[in-house]
């Protein structure tokens, strides 16, 4: 199967983990990947700290924690490759239900986030 296909089907969670160019992490709670082809995936970010960590180093661990019983996931091994600020097809591709959010939000810088995936690992172990 391949992981575009993986993740149209699978229901869960994820995050994202990053690094400053000093080694600082953080981890954050992000939705599914937008795909672009098998190797080649998005985020929709505001202007936060896992955004802020990837101007200064562009490697990130995206986690996906598939919902119901036992340990089964992913783990993409990504690099950055290009970003678009505030990008009409962020609005396409969202998949947030429309409500309203607050004011703040609306008027904050949004980012299209591409990365390159460099390796899939299970959840669990080392196997692919």
């Amino acid at each position: 199967m391949q992981i575009s296909e993986y993740f149209e089907k699978a229901k869960g969670r994820g995050i994202m983990a990053t690094a400053d160019s000093t080694g600082h992490l953080t981890a954050a709670v992000y939705a599914k990947p937008h795909f672009f082809g098998e190797n080649s995936i998005a985020f929709i970010m505001a202007d936060r700290l896992t955004h802020q960590n990837l101007q200064s180093s562009p490697h990130a661990v995206y986690l996906f924690m598939e919902s119901g019983e036992g340990y089964a996931g992913k783990r993409l091994y990504l690099t950055k490759t290009k970003e678009e600020m505030n990008d009409p097809l962020i609005e396409k591709i969202s998949r947030r239900e429309r409500y309203p959010v607050d004011e703040e939000y609306q008027k904050q810088n949004r980012f299209l986030v591409y990365f390159s995936i460099d390796k899939v690992l299970p959840l669990i172990g080392d196997k692919t």
